[in-house]
């Protein structure tokens, strides 16, 4: 006589084979060779990683660490420099509270604002110059006649102004126009050898794209190259832009009839006022520090296709 199992027994039967396959802890997961690099960042060991030696993820290579434990890393290797700066053997070196006593002074009696403020127009004038001049001879670059002129430019950036003042007195007859230029001179063959290399390196498979779309010549140069390195252009943007700052001081102590802040600072160092010095030198990393956060901003205004992420991962 043939049983039937009971109603019990089939549920239990049902329930066991319905149930899923344990799935692994997350401890178990491994990085699969040949993944995406941001895919073998968030999972894998170096998560469980992360998870069981927060601390020690700080000194291991290739770790992730959280927002709040990088900004506890920056706070402390910000107090170990400033504890370096205060016990400095070399008794020559300002204290920190003289810096400030000397910024102070230098901001409300000897018109350091002022100097400041003729300095950033010069800086901007000649970074808008140098950034139309690089981007067209960049662009240009498509065009095969024009490469060598754009690789010959480009070198100039192992060559000195000293050499130069004189040439570019003559074509600027000095003041303003030879601050600027020499300025503009300064950024643009740095900037022409960045902005040439991200043209360059775009891929074929983005021109044969856009020519499956049946467009021509010219407008693949607009959409792939001009469009399509858009964002690109805004970082090599900024990270050309400090390059102004840095000959500032040069450019300004060969005119210095408009002063600047440039002026301020080689007229405090011929004098060996230390204090000074620093004081000046911390107003231009500020500033320059403020700009990159502003192009930085003004990338993400415009290009903000740039920063997009799966919405689903």
């Amino acid at each position: 006589m043939n049983e039937t199992p009971t109603s019990a027994e089939s549920k239990s039967s049902t329930r066991t084979d319905n149930v899923a396959p344990e799935t692994p802890p997350a401890s178990e997961k491994v990085v699969v060779a040949g993944v995406h690099s941001r895919d073998a960042m968030r999972v894998g060991d170096l998560k469980t990683a992360r998870r069981e030696n927060r601390f020690l993820n700080a000194f291991l290579p290739n770790r992730i660490v959280s927002g709040a434990t990088m900004k506890i890393i920056i706070l402390v290797e910000a107090l170990i420099v400033l504890a370096i700066w205060i016990a400095s053997p070399f008794k020559v070196l300002p204290q920190p509270g003289e810096v400030l006593a000397s910024l102070q002074k230098l901001w409300l009696t000897q018109g350091l604002g002022q100097d400041l403020a003729v300095s950033f127009g010069l800086n901007l004038q000649a970074l808008a110059w140098a950034t139309l001049i690089a981007m067209v001879l960049s662009y240009l670059t498509v065009i095969p006649v024009f490469r060598p002129l754009v690789a010959a430019i480009s070198k100039g950036r192992f060559l000195s102004l000293a050499g130069f003042t004189l040439i570019f007195t003559l074509f600027t007859g000095g003041g303003h126009a030879l601050k600027t230029s020499l300025l503009v001179f300064s950024v643009t063959v740095f900037y022409i050898t960045s902005m040439a290399s991200v043209i360059a390196a775009i891929p074929k498979s983005e021109f044969d794209h856009a020519r499956t779309l049946r467009m021509s010549e010219w407008r693949v140069v607009w959409e792939v190259v001009i469009l399509g390195t858009a964002e690109k252009a805004f970082e090599v943007l900024r990270q050309n832009a400090a390059i102004g700052w840095m000959m500032l001081t040069m450019v300004e102590g060969i005119v210095r009839g408009e002063g600047g802040i440039g002026t301020a600072l080689l007229n405090v160092n011929k004098h060996f006022i230390l204090a000074e010095v620093f004081a000046i030198q911390i107003v231009i990393l500020l500033v320059g520090m403020f700009q990159d956060y502003f192009l930085g901003i003004l990338r993400r205004v415009v290009c903000p296709y740039a920063d997009l992420t799966l919405e689903r991962k």
